[in-house]
């Protein structure tokens, strides 16, 4: 059973940090290239960052560009987002994303919400 579970979301004030985590189970997490997502009410959902199979390559929105890092530990089956310098336009759910396109398959989690309000 394919599973991805976020953590690590909550308030935060403006200017402050926040690191979120996705545990992955149920199928091969090193081959899979892993994403964040976010969802700001009423708004579609965006990319956020992303990093290779094996972790060497990792890019990012412009909107989070030099305050977010994506990381992950094949061992551990985890995915992290550390977010620093939050903003309020950064309030959204924020999913974790497996995306493979060589077996043509996504795998979403169910999101874990992230505010950012004084």
């Amino acid at each position: 059973q394919v599973q991805l579970v976020e953590s690590g979301g909550g308030l935060v004030q403006p200017g402050g940090s926040l690191k979120l985590s996705c545990a992955a189970s149920g199928f091969t997490f090193s081959s899979y290239v892993m994403n964040w997502y976010r969802q700001a009410p009423g708004k579609e959902r965006r990319w956020v960052a992303a990093s290779t199979n094996a972790g060497g390559t990792k890019s990012y929105a412009d909107s989070v560009k030099g305050r977010f890092t994506i990381s992950r530990d094949n061992a551990k089956k985890t995915v992290y987002l550390q977010m620093n310098s939050l903003k309020p336009e950064d309030t959204a759910v924020y999913y974790c994303n497996a995306h493979s396109s060589w077996y043509a398959t996504d795998y979403w989690g169910q999101g874990t919400q992230v505010t950012v309000s004084s």
